[in-house]
């Protein structure tokens, strides 16, 4: 291995990898520093029993708004999505099944809103039309823009997803949505309550909270990305990861796995390199970047850890070291079985041509089901109480539409999602949950079977489970088993995530950038931070693309710039 590149990435998962492919691509040698086995990240999928592909992780496609799909040209590396006929789907406790569809078959949303709710119906096709050009602009504003300066008071109505909603929906879009939660514009919105409860854990597991103020719009565009993209990658999601990893190899990236970083060499206030650790394939090996080192791992461990506490002050790191957790922390369960769940009013519910990628079940009221769970997780810092009302889940069946995931003859429902605490919070201990496990299963498998009766023991073959804190020794990138990092909350989104001094990807460390989900605009697999750190180092003259790139036409460079 060469000791010198113009640029070392520590850590390849998603940021990472997408990041050195924009590098390569733009003429910079550049080295890839990963501590596992193999790149993705959570980009993963595992076959625990082989033919039977499931998602530890990420699960569907968020960024189908990306611009790296076209200035990386993804197709090209082997990059196939699958599209969904049906999306999403709930199930109420009293077995009413609503079908959602999805953006290629809107109609499937429109017949079932007008059987249950027909007040609803006008609001349902507000949010539908969401999914078009409208949505690529909005979503592009939201997540694909780098944040602006931290310094600038900016007028809430300049922010670029301001501009966005006033410019398409000017007759009903109001300012005073920009200091909402989402549970506030889904009472002025939607009058269907199973609906509203659908929404509020959607954007739960999509990113910020439904309940935190001033985060309508972001939690309400984690929802809009599940439902622009209406699909997932054709295998499973480590596809997308490989096509990316081909994209950077064939524009001369260097990847380098089982190679742990134990520190990042700072010399005369300047990032200059990488010490390798103890455990990694070259052990104490020094490699040198000429221009600037990038960190794709969590801001926590970026400062905590790799970077010698002699070079940033007390009082940063105490701030760092006070980021919240609270994100995305799952249970993760995967079933092997022979029938698909036969859900509410009968086995027709969800008739096969048109199943739903995902359920929510049960899904009757946001105080019964949504309000009970987020007391538990983040108010009492526990798992869930297994009772139902506290159980409502996330159960995706992808080989519905790809078939690539189970053989012929099976299905498997995975990921079935329930949120936790982050580990590090759990008042049971950081193993509680772990300690928890099978109790915790059973009571999963006996709410599937409440709505679903015909997912009997001889339905069912295999159960595997992934708590949290699973993910956490699977994948050191998901601190606390966290898929989104840190909390997105409006103190620690756009220019203020994951501080404000951090919040445009520099560092207090000169030719040190931050490209990991701990950044603006955090997890899900979205090639977001990348394309929003390649705004910065252009404008510090790191990096000149061709004429294959295009910078968001939001984008604020810095007043002195």
């Amino acid at each position: 291995m060469e000791d010198r590149f113009d640029v070392i990435i520590v850590g390849g998962g998603h940021n990472g990898t997408t990041l050195a492919a924009y590098l390569a691509k733009s003429g910079r040698s550049v080295c890839v520093l990963e501590s596992r086995p193999e790149c993705g990240g959570g980009q993963e999928n595992t076959e625990p029993i082989p033919g039977f592909r499931i998602d530890p992780h990420a699960t569907y496609l968020y960024g189908a708004a990306a611009p790296g799909f076209e200035q990386l040209e993804l197709g090209r590396f082997g990059y196939r999505h699958v599209p969904y006929r049906s999306t999403a789907g709930l199930v109420t406790s009293a077995g009413e099944a609503v079908n959602l569809g999805s953006r290629w078959d809107p109609e499937i949303a429109t017949e079932n809103l007008m059987r249950v709710a027909p007040g609803s119906l006008g609001t349902g096709m507000l949010l539908g039309s969401l999914q078009g050009d409208l949505a690529t602009e909005l979503l592009r504003a939201l997540f694909w823009t780098p944040p602006y300066p931290a310094e600038l008071d900016v007028d809430p109505m300049d922010l670029p997803w301001a501009k966005v909603m006033d410019k398409y929906f000017s007759g009903m879009f109001k300012p005073e949505w920009l200091e909402m939660s989402l549970v506030e514009l889904l009472d002025e919105l939607l009058d269907y309550e199973p609906l509203k409860t659908l929404y509020s854990f959607a954007a739960w597991y999509c990113g910020a909270h439904p309940a935190w103020e001033g985060m309508a719009l972001p939690a309400l565009g984690g929802v809009l990305m599940f439902g622009h993209s209406s699909g997932s990658p054709r295998g499973g999601m480590h596809t997308y990861a490989h096509a990316i990893i081909r994209c950077a190899l064939h524009h001369g990236a260097r990847i380098v796995t089982n190679s742990p970083v134990e520190r990042i060499l700072v010399e005369n206030g300047r990032a200059v390199g990488v010490e390798l650790a103890e455990g990694s394939s070259h052990p104490g090996r020094r490699i040198y970047a000429d221009d600037f080192v990038v960190s794709a791992v969590d801001v926590q461990h970026t400062f905590l850890q790799l970077v010698d506490g002699s070079h940033t002050d007390v009082s940063f790191r105490r701030r760092v070291s006070d980021i919240s957790l609270k994100g995305g922390s799952l249970y993760v369960a995967s079933v092997v079985c022979r029938e698909l769940p036969r859900y509410g009013d009968g086995a027709d519910a969800f008739p096969i041509e048109k199943y739903p990628s995902c359920v929510v079940v049960p899904c009757d009221s946001r105080e019964a089901n949504f309000f009970a769970q987020t007391e538990d997780v983040y108010s009492f810092n526990r798992a869930p109480l297994l009772e139902d009302d506290h159980l409502t889940m996330m159960v995706c069946t992808h080989d519905v539409y790809d078939p690539t995931r189970a053989p012929e003859g099976y299905h498997v429902l995975s990921p079935i999602y329930l949120e936790m605490p982050p580990p590090q919070y759990d008042v049971s201990g950081a193993a509680g949950v772990n300690r928890d496990k099978a109790e915790i299963t059973d009571a999963v498998l006996r709410v599937l079977r409440t709505h679903a009766p015909n997912m009997t023991d001889a339905n069912i073959e295999h159960v595997f489970v992934n708590t949290p804190y699973d993910s956490e020794f699977r994948n050191a990138g998901l601190t606390g088993g966290n898929w989104y990092a840190i909390r997105q909350s409006a103190d620690q989104w756009f220019s203020g995530r994951p501080l404000p001094e951090l919040s445009r990807y520099r560092t207090p460390i000169d030719d040190l950038y931050l490209c990991n989900q701990t950044s603006h605009p955090g997890g899900l697999c979205l090639m977001a931070v990348p394309y929003n750190l390649m705004h910065i180092l252009i404008e510090d003259g790191k990096v000149d693309p061709g004429p294959w790139w295009y910078p968001a036409p939001w984008h604020m460079p810095a007043p002195a710039a």
